[in-house]
């Protein structure tokens, strides 16, 4: 994996939302880059926005923070959509579903069940 000297501006959304997730969890940088297969100097490199990654980088650590795969390129701050997508993830899985059942029925313009 190629180390930058400078931080790429996604590169660094990526490595803040990574440690973001691995905070919430209290998850250590070495806790995390044992359970998504890695050094922690690499995860330290890609929290820090100067690793690029790949695709299956990206697939191992969602998987070792139990988030989606999209959790990890989803930036609540950015807008209104990925607002809701983090606000969502938070709920519990129950809740989830309901929310899903709610939204389905706005964009069908169907009154939820």
């Amino acid at each position: 994996m190629p180390r930058r000297t400078e931080a790429k501006p996604l590169c660094l959304k990526v490595g803040n939302r990574v440690r973001e997730l691995r905070q919430e969890r209290g998850m250590s940088l070495q806790d995390l880059a044992s359970a998504g297969a890695m050094s922690k100097g690499q995860l330290a490199s890609i929290e820090q926005g100067l690793a690029a990654i790949t695709i299956e980088t990206i697939e191992r650590i969602a998987l070792a923070l139990g988030v989606p795969s999209l959790c990890i390129i989803t930036f609540p701050a950015d807008d209104e959509l990925n607002h809701i997508v983090e606000l969502a993830r938070k709920l519990p899985k129950g809740e989830r579903r309901k929310l899903r059942k709610e939204l389905e029925a706005l964009t069908t313009h169907e009154p939820p069940t």
